[in-house]
């Protein structure tokens, strides 16, 4: 190539010479081909004025390969105008369709389809040439819609497509998915006898598999005479996006040769398909069978596999051989993506971060992002968890539930429900994860009002539909107080009950005392054939230990070995301690701890604790309290529930013993809290509470509900207060606990009448417990309290736990 570059330069040097040996303007045209094929501008350009010099430039062939180099320059980086120019030089008599496609390809080649469009409109004569470059360079550009246009206006000009227009007009169908059309150009493939030549054929083949009909694709793969390897990766893609595994891979094992494209469609098949563990044991046996080296696809596919699997050390691996031969991320944002997900779900949320702070933010999608955001709630850090969040370009759903699931997992269910309302007004619509996270958070801050709207949305979207969402507002509704109203959901969705939505309604049941309501729901759940499960049977024995049903509940144990042969859990041996030990059965407890198969934990000997304060047996709590310390030395309430039991025999001096150790030890009480939700807004309230800015009122009215209920023979409980302090003072402080607080600024914010809804973090005390039910009768209004451990419903100087809770 280089001897011929020189020839042409030494026959430029010589005009008189190169004219006098060609006799003619062939030489000079033969001379610019060469030009062309060595890519040697500067001798083209000396050929060209030695041309002009002899006065050959009259000749249609000679110009029409000028104008052909200079194209070709200009394509790869020389001056357009300077084509024009030359275009225009050439008289219009000389111009040809040869002159013309020149021109139209040099536009088209280079992108600048605005200027291929005005000299394809231009031109006095069109071939199938024209045409062809038109639709070769719509379809290069991404223009699909206007490539098919082109070709179809090409076929209704009679002219023949070539074999160049059928391959792009058919990867043009492809990507449109114009199924009707791209059928007709495939006859057309067969009427021109074009069946047989590979690169057409594999279009064909291609533009079925992206139209998911790989019943043709198959058809035309057998028809064919001669089959490349693009040929195969085709069938082997086709089945394995339609997760048809087994035939992908039969295919992939009859093939003679395979590339990384065969190795990387079979991964990232398995991938796709949710066959994660598979999709790793196929990349290992592509390292160990054959001298494929992974590339970003391959990559991509098993990090994602890993990010699946939260498999890091494999992660790891593909990570560092990422880095070790130099793979580039730039242009590889799915790769990147891949990254921070298998290192965000598999717990390495710090290495996830540095990757995502180090990448261009175009680069990340939002399922980078959610997967780094789900790492950062599944750590608790919601403040960096929302710093992903606020951040997110494009958020979804997804990200959006994630965020508001992190808050109320987290127990920040006032962010959650802000957050919930942001969503409302300016994010995507939700979906039914998001319902029933908004409405357990709903739950957990009894917000009842909120959580009917957010009913109606449900019912509106046809969400209330599905088995999370109704489920959510049974509970919803029944930890706000209104068992009435859960029920009534329960009812209404009888034809699609399932075990979660019949076990929800019975535990609804149980927390709110109505003990027979559940026992006998859980009856009629056996006859109609839903089989109860481990947690249905937690609700049936909390349902039997509110209500005092000892008899039924020991039955009903044995049923769930016996019958549905459950084994019991360490949750159903300390429902089962309760049951005994609020029935006084403390002896019976005691040996049913003893029989259990497994050592009991903190909850199992804290239930015994807090029964024996009840029965007075001071002897036992001590056991019960230092066995469960030696589970968990900090648990504050061992400690305040054991000095609660020597206050209550009498046993100042103890009780005070206790109440130093625990100082001196620095173990921390859960301090005792009330709230109430009025005005889309959660009032707090401590014992003795002094921050609210009503607290005047609020103390004013207390002191007033105070001295009524006392007046219609109310007579404060002084034990309820565990210190050894003069009457007036244990009185002043009853008078001042948490819930009594919240009951009071409830009567100076609502109309009258209306109901109190008080939650409650600890056991309501005995005084509190009596003093609601003479508050429920002076000022005639209905008030529920939830506690820690179920609901108490107030009215007309009754509660619904008949003083048995």
């Amino acid at each position: 190539m280089q001897n011929a570059a020189a020839a042409m330069a030494a026959a430029a040097a010589r005009p008189a010479a190169m004219a006098a040996a060609a006799g003619s303007s062939d030489y000079y045209a033969r001379l610019l081909q060469l030009c062309q094929t060595a890519a040697n501008p500067s001798a083209g350009r000396a050929i060209h004025a030695h041309a002009i010099k002899a006065g050959l430039l009259v000749s249609t062939y000679l110009c029409n390969n000028l104008l052909s180099y200079y194209a070709g320059a200009g394509v790869r980086g020389g001056s357009f105008r300077d084509v024009r120019r030359l275009f225009e030089e050439i008289p219009a008599a000389r111009r040809n369709v040869f002159t013309w496609n020149t021109l139209l390809s040099m536009y088209a080649k280079s992108g600048r389809l605005a200027d291929a469009r005005a000299v394809f409109a231009e031109m006095p004569e069109r071939d199938a040439v024209s045409w062809t470059i038109m639709v070769v360079g719509l379809n290069r550009a991404g223009r699909f819609w206007e490539a098919v246009k082109t070709f179809l206006n090409m076929v209704g000009e009679g002219l023949t497509p070539t074999q160049f227009t059928l391959t792009n007009v058919l990867s043009s169908c492809a990507a449109t998915e114009a199924s009707g059309i791209g059928r007709k150009v495939h006859s057309f493939v067969v009427k021109l006898g074009l069946s047989s030549y590979v690169p057409v054929a594999n279009s064909v083949l291609n533009m079925y598999g992206k139209f998911g009909d790989a019943e043709t694709a198959k058809a035309v793969f057998d028809r064919m005479p001669v089959r490349s390897l693009s040929s195969w990766n085709s069938m082997v893609s086709l089945y394995a996006r339609q997760g048809r595994m087994d035939l992908a891979v039969s295919m992939f094992e009859n093939m003679e040769e395979r590339s990384i494209v065969s190795w990387n469609a079979v991964i990232s098949g398995y991938n796709q398909n949710g066959l994660d563990g598979t999709a790793l044991k196929f990349f290992s046996r592509m390292l160990s069978d054959s001298s494929m080296e992974p590339d970003g696809f391959t990559a991509t596919s098993v990090l994602s596999s890993c990010a699946n699997l939260r498999t890091l050390k494999m992660g790891k691996q593909m990570h560092s051989y990422i880095l070790r031969v130099g793979m580039p991320y730039s242009g590889q944002s799915q790769m990147i993506n891949a990254l921070i997900s298998m290192y965000a779900k598999s717990g390495s949320v710090e290495t996830a971060r540095k990757i995502m702070d180090q990448a261009v933010i175009s680069d990340l999608n939002v399922i980078s992002f959610t997967a780094l955001l789900e790492g950062y709630v599944k750590l608790g850090d919601m403040k960096q968890a929302r710093e992903i969040f606020d951040v997110m370009n494009n958020r979804d759903v997804i990200a959006w539930t994630a965020m508001i699931v992190g808050y109320q997992q987290n127990g920040q269910n006032d962010e959650a429900m802000e957050l919930f309302r942001s969503m409302i007004k300016s994010g995507p619509d939700p979906n039914s994860y998001t319902l029933a996270a908004i409405l357990s958070a709903c739950a957990s801050l009894a917000c009842l009002d909120y959580g009917k709207q957010i009913h109606c949305k449900a019912i509106r979207s046809l969400q209330e539909q599905s088995v999370s969402v109704s489920n959510a507002i049974i509970t919803m509704y029944a930890r706000s107080g209104n068992v009435t109203l859960a029920r009534r959901v329960f009812d209404r969705i009888c034809w699609r009950k399932e075990t979660v939505t019949w076990t929800s309604m019975i535990v609804s049941l149980a927390q709110h005392g109505l003990g027979e309501e559940a026992v006998g729901l859980f009856e009629e759940m056996v006859r109609v054939g839903v089989k109860p499960d481990r947690i249905t049977y937690i609700g049936v024995f909390s349902a039997c230990t509110h209500a005092g049903f000892v008899d039924k509940g020991k039955a009903y144990y044995e049923q769930m070995r016996d019958e549905h042969g459950i084994t019991p859990e360490m949750s159903h041996y300390a429902c089962m301690v309760d049951l005994l030990a609020r029935a006084g059965l403390l002896t019976e407890a005691q040996e049913f701890i003893q029989r259990m198969h497994v050592a009991p934990d903190a909850i199992v000997w804290g239930s015994l604790l807090s029964a024996c304060r009840v029965q007075k047996d001071a002897e036992l709590a001590e056991l019960a309290a230092e066995k469960l310390l030696s589970i968990d030395p900090n648990n504050g309430g061992a400690y305040s529930a054991l000095a609660n039991v020597y206050s209550a025999c009498g046993r100042w001096n103890d009780a005070a013993r206790i109440w130093k150790l625990k100082k001196d030890k620095a173990v921390k009480k859960e301090t005792g809290i009330s709230w109430t939700h009025l005005h889309n807004k959660v009032h707090v309230f401590g014992a003795d509470d002094v921050l609210h800015p009503q607290r005047n009122a609020i103390y004013k009215k207390a002191a007033e509900m105070w001295e009524e209920i006392k007046k219609a023979g109310f007579a404060p409980d002084l034990n309820s207060v565990l210190h050894d302090v003069d009457d007036e003072l244990k009185e002043e402080l009853l008078s001042r606990h948490s819930e009594k607080l919240a009951i009071a600024f409830g009567l100076i914010s609502t109309p009258e009448k209306t109901t109190l809804r008080i939650m409650k973090n600890l056991r309501v005390c005995n005084d509190c417990h009596m003093a609601i039910k003479f508050i429920s009768k002076v000022v005639e209004r209905e008030i529920i309290v939830r506690d820690a451990t179920r609901f108490h419903h107030f009215r007309d100087g009754f509660c619904s736990c008949k003083d048995y809770w």
